[in-house]
């Protein structure tokens, strides 16, 4: 779908690439320079050039058309399914494993391995996210909801706009963290030196993380983590804005010789079946790789 935007520039002297990263978080500046270029971003109507100095009141129109999409195919790769019913799948999803299609990764997705074992879903969606309702990070394991139908994942997105899901976490996190038990209260936004992170930013929207030490192991703490809202990295941006980043985590923390990726799991999940308006709940225990780890360091 076509999106289109239209913005006054406030301030003087900003070059029209960097005021449009800045305004749409979505675009690169690599991706705003090439919309510049082939006249889809214009001021005061006209054609310009991306290092074009912009003066206060200048119209800013930005037209962003669809991205290509690649064909979604069906592969064969295992899921761990840990509930089924008519409407909804309830999946265990493994760390290195992207949700859906997506630069980078246009295939080998839970997506793919959902089509694979339930052909029906690609009619159900022309995107390249049937069945989806929310996300996990491609380096974070844990539970993941699934819809079957259309009528199924209207109802599962209504529910996840109203936050009746509850979703718990749980994370590792370097340092002893105190008090025990707190709420991270932080807008979160696009990074602006960074097009491929989040950030603590003022004028970012609304986060609320709610966290509960388990226990503490030597300098390092387990916590049960609850997010209230559900943006983008949020439990990672929160806990390193606090000073207690996720270990394993090479975007917002520091690697760690005994976790090759972020210690972040989706253990446990609450939501009303579809079908029935019935509260239902599942769990995940930590999986082998997170288990060992945090072995080595008690």
């Amino acid at each position: 779908m076509t999106k289109e935007y239209s913005f006054k520039a406030d301030i003087a002297g900003v070059r029209l690439d960097r005021f449009v990263g800045e305004r749409c978080p979505e675009l690169s500046r690599t991706h705003a320079r090439e919309l510049i270029e082939s006249g889809l971003i214009t001021v005061n109507n006209k054609a310009a050039k991306p290092s074009v100095k912009l003066n206060p009141g200048d119209k800013i129109s930005i037209t962003i058309p669809p991205a290509p999409q690649p064909d979604l195919e069906a592969e064969d790769i295992p899921l761990k399914i840990i509930y089924e019913d008519e409407d909804v799948l309830v999946v265990d999803k493994p760390a290195g494993l992207a949700v859906h299609p997506a630069p980078g990764h246009p295939s080998h997705t839970l997506v793919n391995a959902v089509l694979n074992y339930l052909p029906s879903l690609a009619g159900e969606d022309d995107s390249l996210r049937p069945g989806i309702v929310h996300r996990l990070d491609k380096d974070t394991s844990g539970l993941i909801l699934v819809a079957k139908n259309r009528v199924a994942q209207a109802n599962l997105s209504a529910q996840f706009k109203n936050r009746i899901v509850k979703k718990t976490y749980l994370a590792l996190v370097k340092g002893k963290l105190t008090p025990e038990q707190g709420i991270i209260e932080a807008a979160i936004g696009r990074d602006r030196h960074h097009r491929q992170r989040m950030a603590v930013v003022s004028k970012g929207r609304e986060a609320r993380t709610e966290y509960r030490v388990v226990k503490y192991y030597g300098n390092h703490t387990l916590l049960e983590i609850k997010p209230e809202t559900g943006r983008t990295h949020q439990i990672r941006v929160h806990l390193a804005a606090i000073g207690f980043p996720v270990v394993g985590d090479a975007a917002y923390g520091l690697k760690s010789p005994r976790f090759p990726r972020q210690f972040l799991h989706a253990n446990k999940i609450v939501f009303r079946l579809p079908s029935t308006s019935d509260f239902v709940e599942f769990e995940s225990p930590l999986p082998p790789d997170l288990e060992k780890g945090l072995k080595e360091i008690n």
